[in-house]
């Protein structure tokens, strides 16, 4: 066989269905007439097109289409290729952000599809129209309005499950989307552990959502007055009815008051039911802000949320007061489990607990970071579940702990989280995967007779997860297996990514 042949041959054989995809959706990009539907006739009904003699219509045609009183943006647009909209789109005539509605319902991925080629043609790579970035077949009634703008796609994570786990006596798998390799595997081994010990058992000590807005006053006697009548009896009646007053489910359960100047923060703590919460109590706190206002009307708003709350950043106050769901999760792992599964010793978990995730972290000086990867398991089960990723901020907080019991034969070990903020109803909990998810688990939309109850089980679960998350990591730490397991699952030559055409300009060496 010549060289020619062999190399022939061996591209053919690494051409995959993915290949020709992209191919074929090359070929429909660069024929427009593809993507044509029936134009309009004189009288301005639809007539069939010769697409053997197709042509683009100019941009005067294309306006006079668009913009004919007769007919709706979205009837006019049927009438009008892809590459005519783009046309449109690049003159100034559609604004890109706006084609689903122009579009209407049914052409939603028309919609996306055609807002790709539109950001694809002006950026400087020009990659995105006929990129490996999915976004057919998706359901995009289901996030137009709730959970994004300007869509061009979607992106697949990976989704793994580990366990099952036993969470007060019921079994649960851990759905759990990650790239990291490893992180479901070493949950796994962590819930084999604690299942053998009989499972996990969980307390939930607190429930409230949080927002902290921050106000003015003309000075700081009357920022004192107004903390003094918020922090009353009538002042508080006063402002929880008429926050309940916007939703039945958001119930005032505190008000922390404090001062900087003349500039008066209120930390509002409130039940949100089975939602996440935080545009339910939104809206009851602005309520509460018009009360507070007609008793002093000199006040200032300044910001609905003045990160007293505190929201997507560190915070002591949250470590302290908790948000959202604050949880504790313990188990007690047999001595002989720790040898055989865990492959290390209860004195040496419990050395290694000490220095590294109590006296390491205060050495960092860490708020709420007393952990080993809290975060690894928690913003894995938040983005199979729907739930706010940023959130896992403050939701990581947590502080693992790991003690002999029985006479130093057996670990005790718990998880004290108190900032778990998800939910089963809004968000990203609408969209199809992340709903099955959560049907998966049990807990999807709102508990029927219990409000509150499915977003409480759902942070019992994820707090038990992350008991078996710290558990497998640090008996991986503590045997030295971290990196053999890593270079095992994480670093497979056969997944590398080739390099990026064309290479990044460096230096040569």
């Amino acid at each position: 066989m010549s060289t020619s042949t062999a190399q022939q041959s061996s591209a053919a054989a690494s051409f995959s269905v993915r290949d020709l995809d992209l191919k074929l959706k090359q070929v429909r990009l660069a024929h427009p007439e593809q993507s044509l539907p029936s134009p309009p006739s004189s009288n301005g009904a639809s007539s069939p097109v010769d697409r053997d003699y197709f042509h683009l219509r100019s941009l005067k045609e294309c306006i006079e289409i668009y913009e004919d009183a007769k007919r709706s943006k979205s009837e006019s647009l049927a009438l009008l290729s892809d590459e005519e909209v783009v046309l449109l789109a690049d003159n100034g005539k559609v604004a890109p952000h706006a084609l689903e509605k122009l579009f209407g319902m049914n052409e939603l991925e028309r919609a996306v599809r055609t807002r790709r080629a539109i950001i694809s043609r002006s950026s400087a790579t020009k990659a995105l129209e006929s990129s490996s970035i999915p976004y057919e077949n998706y359901d995009y009634s289901r996030v137009i309005g709730a959970c994004c703008e300007n869509v061009v796609g979607y992106i697949p994570i990976p989704l793994g499950v580990a366990g099952p786990l036993n969470v007060d006596g019921t079994s649960f798998p851990i759905p759990m989307a990650t790239a990291e390799g490893t992180l479901v595997a070493s949950t796994s081994r962590g819930c084999k552990a604690l299942n053998a010990g009989g499972g996990v058992s969980t307390v939930l000590v607190g429930d409230a959502m949080t927002r902290g807005p921050a106000i003015d006053f003309p000075s700081i006697k009357v920022a004192a007055q107004a903390k003094a009548w918020v922090d009353s009896a009538e002042g508080y009646a006063e402002m929880k009815a008429a926050f309940e007053s916007t939703s039945r489910f958001a119930k005032l359960k505190s008000l922390k008051t404090a001062m900087a100047g003349r500039t008066m923060y209120i930390r509002f703590a409130t039940t949100t039911g089975d939602a996440m919460g935080m545009n339910m109590i939104s809206k009851g706190t602005e309520k509460a802000l018009d009360a507070m206002q007609a008793r002093f009307p000199s006040m200032v708003v300044l910001a609905l949320s003045g990160n007293y709350c505190t929201d997507k950043k560190p915070a002591a106050i949250n470590w302290i007061e908790g948000r959202g769901k604050s949880v504790v999760a313990e188990a007690v792992i047999p001595g002989h489990i720790v040898k055989t599964v865990l492959k290390t010793t209860v004195g040496g978990l419990c050395n290694l607990n000490v220095k590294k995730n109590l006296i390491g972290s205060a050495m960092a000086g860490s708020i709420g970071g007393f952990n080993a990867h809290a975060s690894n398991i928690l913003t894995a089960i938040f983005l199979a579940t729907g739930q706010d990723p940023a959130q896992n901020v403050e939701s990581s907080m947590c502080m693992t702990l790991m003690e002999p019991t029985n006479n130093g034969e057996d670990l005790l070990c718990s998880v004290t989280m108190p900032c778990i903020e998800v939910g089963t109803v809004g968000g990203g909990t609408v969209l199809a995967a992340q709903q099955g998810v959560l049907e998966m688990l049990g807990v999807k939309g709102a508990h029927p007779q219990q409000p509150g109850k499915n977003a409480q089980t759902l942070a019992r679960v994820i707090a038990s997860a992350v008991l078996a998350g710290e558990l497998s990591l640090l008996s991986a730490l503590a045997a030295g297996h971290l990196i053999k397991a890593h270079m095992a699952h994480n670093r497979s030559q056969v997944n590398t990514p080739a390099a990026s055409v064309p290479v990044t300009p460096g230096p040569r060496v």
